[in-house]
């Protein structure tokens, strides 16, 4: 068996999520914790709350099951939520294999 588990299937990523990153105002970004939303979280985050879409819909435009689709949803919201809440900088990074 693989210590490191399944390998982690490409996901279809259809807009630009690099080079996002969101700050608090008036407060230096070296004095703050960085929440790191990963690329697929952000494709996420933007089918099912901005575009609308049911999490069967999003999950087949991103080539995974609805049950991976849930869960990179829940954790992007509560990482968004947890930037927002506790003024933390939020970044948006592509997340790497291996």
């Amino acid at each position: 068996m693989n210590p490191c588990g399944r390998r982690r299937k490409n996901r279809n990523i259809n807009a630009d999520h690099s080079e996002i990153c969101f700050k608090p105002c008036g407060i230096r970004g070296d004095l703050l914790k960085t929440i790191v939303v990963y690329e697929d979280e952000m494709e996420a985050i933007r089918l099912s709350d901005y575009k609308s879409l049911y999490q069967q819909e999003c999950a087949d435009k991103m080539q995974i099951s609805r049950t991976t689709f849930s869960r990179l949803v829940e954790s992007a919201r509560k990482k968004i939520a947890d930037a927002l809440l506790n003024h933390k900088i939020l970044e948006v990074q592509e997340r790497k294999n291996g």
